[in-house]
C-alpha cells in the first residue's frame, strides 16, 4: 500500500514556511506571523487553510497579487471605525494591525468596528477571532473574494464562499470558536482533495458548465450551505465590506472582469467588542462555561456519542497535532518541494 501521508513536526513546518515567506521578499518579523498563522490552522486539522495555501501565495507574489513590503494605511477614522487600506498586504499581515487598532477603540467606546481593503489571502478566520477572545473581547471577522460560489439556483460563481469567525471568552473551557465558510465546504478542501488524490462528496461543487461534479480538478465553482441562505449571507457580506469601501469584487467579475477573478484578493471586516463595557467579565464567561456544560449535558439522539460546541473539535485535534506532528497529503509535499527548490529553501527532514 503506497504510503497517503507523512507526518511532520509543527516546529519545523512552521520553521520552513517562515523561511520560504523570507525569501519571497517578507520581513522576518512579519514572515513569521505568515507562518503560524498557516501552521496554526494544520494544528487545529484546517489542512484546507494551512501550508497548502503555500505554493499559491508564491505564485501570487510573482503575478503581483500578494505584495511582501506593502503600504499599510489608516485613510479613514471614526471614535469607534476605522478603514485600512492594504495595499495588497499579506492577509495576516494587515489584519493584526487591524485588530490592535479594533481593540483599542473597543477599549474607549465599547467596539472597534476595522475595514479592511485591498489585502491578500488571511488563512483561518479563526485565528484572528480567537485572538480577540483571549483578550476578553468578543471577536467577529468575516471576508469577501472575487466569485468562487455560485448563488442558489445559479450554474456559475456569482458570490463568494464568504467565511466567518466569531470567538468569545470562557473561564474553565476553552473559547467558543465557530470558524465556517457560507459555503457547503471550503473551497481549500477542493484543494486538499486535489493533493490526496480522492474524490470530493457530491453535492460540494459544479463544473464549469453547471454540472454537479465529484472530481475536484473539474470544480469551477463550490455550492451554498443551506441554499438561499449561505449565498443570501455571503451577498451581504459583500455588500457590508467591499462596497462599503468603494473596492467591489463581485460586480467587476459578473460584468467581465476576467482580471481579478481567481485571485486572492480580499477586502474583510473585523469586530471587537469589549466586554468589560457592557458586562462583568468574569461573569459572562462563567455564563459561557454554563451554556456549554448545559449543551453537552443534553439527551443524544441515537448514534451520538457526544455533542459537541463550536470549536472543540479543532482543540482536540490541536492537541493531538502538536504532540504528534501534522499530517501532510503526499500531493502537497510534492508542491511544497517544488517551492522548496525553487526558493533554496531546506525541506524538514521528514519531508
Amino acid at each position: 500500500m503506497l504510503q497517503s501521508e507523512v507526518r511532520v513536526s509543527w516546529q519545523a513546518l512552521q520553521e520552513f514556511t517562515k523561511e520560504v515567506f523570507v525569501r519571497v521578499g517578507l520581513s522576518p518579523e512579519d514572515a513569521e506571523t505568515e507562518a503560524e498563522v498557516l501552521i496554526w490552522a494544520n494544528r487545529r486539522g484546517m489542512d484546507s487553510h494551512g501550508v497548502l495555501r503555500m505554493p499559491l501565495y508564491v505564485k501570487e507574489v510573482d503575478g503581483g497579487y500578494m505584495n511582501p513590503k506593502p503600504k499599510i494605511q489608516v485613510v479613514k477614522e471614526t471614535p469607534a471605525a476605522l478603514v485600512i487600506e492594504a495595499d495588497l498586504a499579506f492577509g495576516p499581515i494587515v489584519t493584526l494591525f487591524a485588530l490592535d487598532r479594533a481593540m483599542e477603540k473597543a477599549r474607549k467606546v465599547g467596539i472597534g468596528w476595522a475595514f479592511i481593503r485591498n489585502h491578500s489571502h488571511q488563512g483561518a478566520m479563526g485565528y484572528y477571532a480567537l485572538r480577540l477572545a483571549k483578550e476578553d473581547m468578543a471577536g467577529i471577522i468575516f471576508v469577501c473574494t472575487p466569485p468562487c460560489m455560485a448563488p442558489h439556483g445559479a450554474k456559475a460563481a456569482g458570490v463568494d464562499n464568504s467565511p466567518i469567525a466569531i470567538a468569545v471568552p470562557a473561564r474553565r473551557h476553552r473559547p467558543l470558536i465557530l470558524d465556517m465558510a457560507t459555503s457547503i465546504a471550503a473551497w481549500g478542501k477542493v484543494t486538499l482533495a486535489k493533493d490526496k488524490g480522492i474524490p470530493i462528496p457530491q453535492g460540494w461543487a459544479l463544473d464549469k458548465d453547471g454540472n454537479p461534479t465529484t472530481d475536484p480538478k473539474q470544480v469551477a465553482a463550490v455550492l451554498p450551505m443551506a441554499g438561499p441562505k449561505g449565498s443570501g449571507l455571503a451577498l451581504m457580506f459583500e455588500c457590508l465590506s467591499s462596497v462599503m469601501v468603494n473596492h467591489p469584487l463581485l460586480e467587476p467579475v459578473l460584468y467581465g472582469d476576467k482580471e481579478m477573478a481567481g485571485h486572492e484578493i480580499q477586502n474583510s471586516v473585523a469586530v471587537a467588542i469589549d466586554i468589560s463595557q457592557f458586562t462583568d467579565v468574569k461573569s459572562y464567561k462563567e455564563h459561557i462555561d454554563n451554556l456549554i456544560d448545559g449543551l453537552k449535558a443534553l439527551p443524544r439522539t441515537e448514534g451520538c456519542r457526544e455533542i459537541l460546541v463550536p470549536g472543540e473539535r479543532g482543540w482536540r485535534e490541536f492537541d493531538d497535532r502538536s504532540r504528534n506532528g501534522i499530517p501532510l497529503a503526499i500531493g502537497t509535499i510534492h508542491r511544497l518541494q517544488d517551492v522548496a527548490e525553487k526558493l533554496g529553501v531546506k525541506l524538514p527532514v521528514s519531508l
